[in-house]
């Protein structure tokens, strides 16, 4: 049944007498896909860094699975369930597909910080990173340099590496950047793979993708929402289309 895992409320952030994110209201809801497009400019990952914790909100609240984390650091929402992806790749390139992964799943075991106790022989941590390995669909890639992957592969892998946390909230900042038509084709297969068992909150330029995808679609311009509701009637939105889709140019 779905539920909602992730919920903000009134949220903003200024900086000096400029509203990055001005009075945005949201709910991520466990087995929908929710997409936040916009302009450049527009506040998407300043929002996404407000829920993440990465900022804190000038006003609004955040909550997590019902309780209130508004204010609290990145790794203790992290903690709590949320996982998240960024615009710049966020992995370890001289280690392997699997020493990433592992060293994710490390971070949610019990006495992590003991660097003297072999890694293979936490077996809590091995399982996750298994599981993490195999629902990003990296089994045949998981000896490679993570650095010599293919950019979508290593796309994959951090969110490969977020799965092994256990989120129950899955933030992603443009996971589609630069990628290739069949790159760009996994990831959004990857992406539907994941939604059953989480509440994903997707920032993307790639329309195609945004409409695959999206269960609910959000639109920012100038840090206000300007539309939000079922894909198809915010795409007739005449605002919508006048102050983003129908623009010439999507960046």
């Amino acid at each position: 049944m779905s539920e909602v895992r992730l919920s903000a409320r009134g949220l903003t952030k200024r900086f000096g007498g400029l509203a990055a994110v001005n009075d945005v209201t949201l709910d991520l809801w466990r087995g929908r896909i929710h997409a936040v497009i916009g302009p450049n400019g527009a506040g998407k990952s300043t929002l996404t860094n407000l829920l993440s914790g990465d900022l804190a909100p000038t006003a609004g609240s955040v909550s997590l699975a019902g309780r209130d984390i508004t204010g609290w650091s990145p790794e203790r929402i992290s903690r709590e369930g949320l996982g998240r992806s960024y615009q710049k790749t966020n992995i370890f390139p001289p280690f392997t597909v699997w020493e990433n992964i592992r060293l994710a799943a490390q971070s949610r075991t019990p006495h992590a910080a003991r660097w003297l106790q072999s890694a293979s022989r936490v077996a809590q941590a091995n399982e996750r990173a298994e599981r993490a390995l195999e629902l990003a669909g990296l089994q045949a890639r998981r000896s490679s340099v993570a650095g010599a992957s293919s950019h979508g592969e290593q796309r994959q892998l951090e969110i490969a590496m977020t799965l092994a946390t256990d989120p129950q909230v899955l933030l992603l900042d443009e996971p589609l950047a630069g990628m290739g038509t069949a790159e760009a084709q996994r990831m959004v297969d990857l992406l539907l793979s994941l939604k059953k068992d989480h509440a994903m909150m997707l920032v993307e330029h790639d329309m195609d993708a945004v409409f695959t995808l999206a269960d609910h679609l959000t639109v920012m311009v100038n840090g206000q929402v300007i539309a939000s509701g079922a894909p198809a009637d915010v795409r007739a939105n005449p605002d919508v289309q006048s102050a983003y889709l129908g623009a010439e140019d999507h960046a």
